[in-house]
């Protein structure tokens, strides 16, 4: 068929592309025809070709900019999708999500034309003119490629299995595939993920979360070898080996092993000659720059690929330029948001007569890898002469956090933070500048708080992939004659830019944010999430007062949309905290997580832990025996936990029903190990039996415990009771510690263990049983009304204005009149108390939830592997996994390898 001619003032979509756009987003390819012109008359010919995050930022700063219309622009992507966000690929794999990148806005102007599924196939530069798929010839004045990058498949036996981690439609194809091997395979499939840098992460997490047993091959000695040093990536890689995905490092894959009419793969070859067995593999090993284009153009390209430019984004033709993956600058490509959208701004100035340079790669990482957080940025490796490393590495939580500063230990030039990435967002922004203190102090797994955000210079960065410096955002916050002032997040990121793209600087938007309203005597918004307008307080008050009873009523009361993983479990806990009705009944099921509907805690392995209820750590030998047999009974790993209970681990989902009748029949209880909730009493053995004892601690511990079980709360809190000042039950760690005196108790509150350990303060002394009850009683309804989301009463209390104080003049002194209401609140719960597993236990219904696989409810997970280790059962390492000398434990299909 012979090529028909257009030009750029008549370019409406041919008919097969247009039916395509019809069926997907109904883009309305408008005609540039009818576009205005600029003073010299018609507008100039922009042709960009690619649809990923480069071309929309190009093409949106275009739009936003050519005000007097001197552009008329067509858009060439050759996916049947608008321009998408490629870094939130990991949450498409988690769910059917749309990605499409806002603003739409240029899709709807008349001079741009955005042609979606229609390829670019050649240019010719004489005639300055683009050739299609379709055979359609648009003529241009300038010229930009944006095609992006590809996922580069190497040369090796069984190469046709190989599948890629790259676009929308990959994902979309990966999460068919998998159901359909497991539907196939009648088990979980194993997947292999060559790669183990941002990609390759991303993919071996998301397929890991989607029921497959995931491994990852990488070449590098540790994890994203390009961002991390060797400690980083041990840190990174021992926290990716706890959640079950097996790491091989220092390898390459070197052949695809299929059955014998290669219909299916079968494992893997590796370097180091050993086998591993695979039904999947997917390659994330890197970009390949789509230059092709340009090669057949006769263009400039890089040594290692990639279209070569200027600090203008020009090519080595005058007309053309290049963005995004494609370019090679200083004769690198690089794959990160931030550069692409960088060079994207520079020829949109250069297009409007500017004289923007491209100077600089700011290759800054910060994303939640498979749940573990992971930052570099800056001078992350220590290359800068004479630079000095700033460390803190605590292996056993997992946390690596390093600086790196000038040789004076003043200037930072960079850092990696994994495991805890708290510092990130504030301290990014200082690179090249003088901190304020020590190095040291800036590193939050040390017990230190990053600069707040107003503490920032006008002129350094927060957003780096929109380019936004601290100060654009203050004047947004502020506004001016020209524009109104930004005032909530949502609008500052809407007219900033700020956080739109990957979100990590939105923590630091939102400080900002408040500094400046605050600076301002105005109000700051403490609103629970995008979805719903107040905050949790207001929100717990809202459904008391108007007895709201259900979610539903909830999200059309006050919310917008399907909620978040912020808001749900908030509006879920703040349910629970005021009735007393079943936890997963009445659709309250899809607010909890993965613990609190399995009333289990989860391991790493997938099997979850069973912790009976011990109110005081007092148990009868009768008890003990029941315990002891179902551990035998079930196989299970038997531990005494720090809060005075035993724990036993390994359970599979289908045999939580079976261990609870048991333990139920025995008169054991729930020991809400898994809810944000109370998690235990704990308590030394008081007067009863210790000569140093002045009060029965055990018995009021027991008391506590019954009174307060199953209590919800915006976290998690415990409690402990010393029968003396010799303080064995460390009570002073607890949320709420009583201590005994010759003249009766002393309560201590806030303190907490964990993360941000807080000593208890002292809140009342020489208490008789029956007021510290009715203290008790106040203080937690209190903290239960008015803490944040996830907030522990640590930092609750230091939140307040007024601290201790304050919540003295509430709880003892009834200040703000309370007390009465506060009491009769914990009254209700009390009375109405219901053990949970004892309930599900009388519904078959509930029962239904506790099935491996739907299709086979007493069939157990067969990618559970154990080994025994000191009489025990343990999960089973990705060695052993491996090893040929697994055997089925009796009666199961569980591994099991005998040592």
């Amino acid at each position: 068929m012979p090529a028909s001619r257009e030009t750029a003032s008549a370019y409406s979509a041919p008919a097969t592309a247009a039916s395509a756009v019809e069926a997907t987003h109904a883009v309305t390819s408008a005609s540039p025809a009818d576009a205005a012109t600029s003073a010299s008359g018609t507008p100039r010919r922009v042709i960009v070709i690619g649809g990923g995050p480069a071309a929309h930022r190009l093409t949106d700063a275009l739009h936003s900019r050519d005000t007097e219309h001197t552009l008329s622009i067509i858009v060439l992507a050759e996916e049947n999708h608008r321009p998408y966000d490629r870094v939130a690929l990991s949450q498409r794999l988690a769910g059917l999500i749309d990605l499409t990148l806002e603003p739409t806005a240029p899709w709807d102007s008349e001079r741009i034309a955005l042609r979606i599924n229609e390829r670019a196939t050649s240019i010719d530069r004489v005639a300055q003119t683009v050739t299609t798929e379709a055979g359609v010839v648009l003529e241009y004045d300038e010229l930009v490629l944006a095609t992006g990058s590809s996922a580069p498949i190497p040369e090796l036996p069984g190469r046709e299995h190989i599948r890629v981690y790259r676009t929308v439609d990959d994902v979309d194809a990966l999460v068919d595939e998998l159901a359909s091997l497991t539907v196939s395979l009648g088990r979980t499939p194993k997947v292999v993920v060559a790669g183990g840098g941002l990609l390759g992460l991303e993919a071996a997490g998301g397929l890991h979360k989607l029921g497959a047993e995931s491994a990852i091959v990488h070449s590098g000695g540790w994890l994203m070898s390009a961002q991390l040093d060797e400690g980083g990536g041990q840190a990174l890689g021992r926290l990716i080996v706890a959640q079950g995905i097996e790491l091989h490092l220092g390898t390459r894959a070197r052949t695809i092993l299929t059955n014998d009419d290669n219909s299916a793969m079968t494992g893997l070859q590796l370097g180091n000659g050993r086998e591993i067995g695979a039904n999947m593999v997917v390659y994330a090993i890197g970009i390949s720059p789509r230059d092709e284009l340009a090669r057949d153009a006769g263009l400039t390209v890089g040594s290692h690929g990639g279209v070569t430019i200027g600090n203008d984004c020009r090519t080595s033709d005058t007309n053309i330029w290049a963005i995004g993956e494609v370019a090679s600058w200083n004769d690198r490509c690089v794959g990160l948001v931030a550069p692409a959208n960088a060079m994207a701004e520079v020829v949109a100035d250069r297009l409007l007569g500017g004289t923007a340079e491209f100077t600089t790669v700011d290759d800054a990482t910060k994303l939640k890898l498979s749940g573990v957080d992971v930052a570099s940025f800056g001078d992350a490796l220590a290359t800068t002469p004479g630079s000095l490393e700033i460390v803190y590495a605590d292996p056993a939580r997992g946390l690596y956090q390093k600086l790196v500063m000038t040789d004076d230990a003043k200037t930072l030039l960079g850092g990696i933070f994994v495991g805890d990435a708290t510092p990130y967002s504030a301290l990014r922004p200082m690179v090249g500048r003088e901190l304020s203190s020590e190095p040291a102090a800036y590193l939050s797994a040390a017990g230190a708080e990053a600069p707040a955000g107003d503490e920032l210079p006008d002129d350094a960065l927060v957003c780096s992939c929109n380019m936004v410096s601290v100060g654009e955002v203050r004047s947004a916050v502020r506004g001016d004659e020209h524009s109104e002032a930004c005032t909530e997040l949502g609008a500052l990121k809407v007219c900033t830019r700020a956080g739109t793209q990957c979100g990590s600087c939105v923590p630091l938007v939102k400080k900002i944010l408040e500094a400046e309203l605050t600076a301002s005597g105005q109000t700051v918004s403490h609103a629970l999430c995008e979805h719903f307008e107040l905050s949790r307080q207001e929100l717990f008050e809202s459904v008391r007062v108007l007895g709201l009873t259900s979610s539903d009523e909830i999200f059309s009361r006050f919310g917008t949309g399907r909620g978040c993983d912020v808001c749900k479990p908030a509006v879920g806990s703040i349910l629970a905290s005021q009735n007393t009705a079943y936890i997963l009944d009445a659709g309250r099921g899809t607010l909890q997580d993965t613990n609190d509907r399995a009333m289990a805690n989860m391991q790493k392995d997938g099997t979850y832990s069973v912790v009976p209820r011990i109110p005081g750590g007092e148990i009868t030998p009768t008890k003990l025996a029941v315990i002891a047999k179902v551990a035998l009974d079930f196989d299970l790993y038997t531990k005494i936990t720090g809060g005075q209970r035993i724990d036993l681990f390994g359970a599979r989902l289908e045999q939580l029903p079976d261990i609870w009748r048991i333990l139920v029949d025995a008169g054991f209880e729930s020991g809400q190990a898994y809810g944000k909730a109370l998690r235990n009493v704990k308590s030394c053995v008081g007067s009863t039996w210790c000569r140093f004892g002045v009060q029965d601690a055990v018995g009021l511990a027991i008391r506590l415990e019954l009174r307060y079980r199953g209590l919800r709360a915006p976290h998690k809190f415990k409690f402990g009771v010393s029968g003396c000042a010799r303080e064995c039950a460390e009570a002073r760690a607890k949320d709420v510690g009583i201590i005994a005196s010759d003249n009766g108790w002393n309560m201590y509150v806030g303190g907490n263990g964990g993360f941000q350990p807080a000593h208890g303060q002292l809140l009342a002394t020489d208490l008789d049983e029956e007021t510290l009850i009715k203290y008790i009683d106040r203080y937690m309804m209190y903290y239960i009304r008015t803490a944040d989301r996830m907030q522990r009463t640590a930092r609750w209390m230091e939140d307040l204005e007024g601290g201790l104080d304050h919540v003295r003049d509430v709880v003892v002194n009834d200040s703000l009149g309370l007390a009465a209401e506060l009491e009769q609140a914990m009254l209700a719960h009390v009375d109405n108390y219901e053990d949970e597993w004892a309930a599900t236990l009388a519904d078959p219904e509930r029962l239904r939830r506790f099935r491996s696989f739907v299709n086979a409810p007493t069939e157990p997970d067969p990618s559970i592997a154990l080994v025994t280790e000191r009489d025990q059962i343990r999960p089973a390492t990705p060695a052993e996994r491996a090893s040929s000398s697994t055997v089925l434990l009796s009666g199961s299909r569980i591994p099991v390898r005998k040592e």
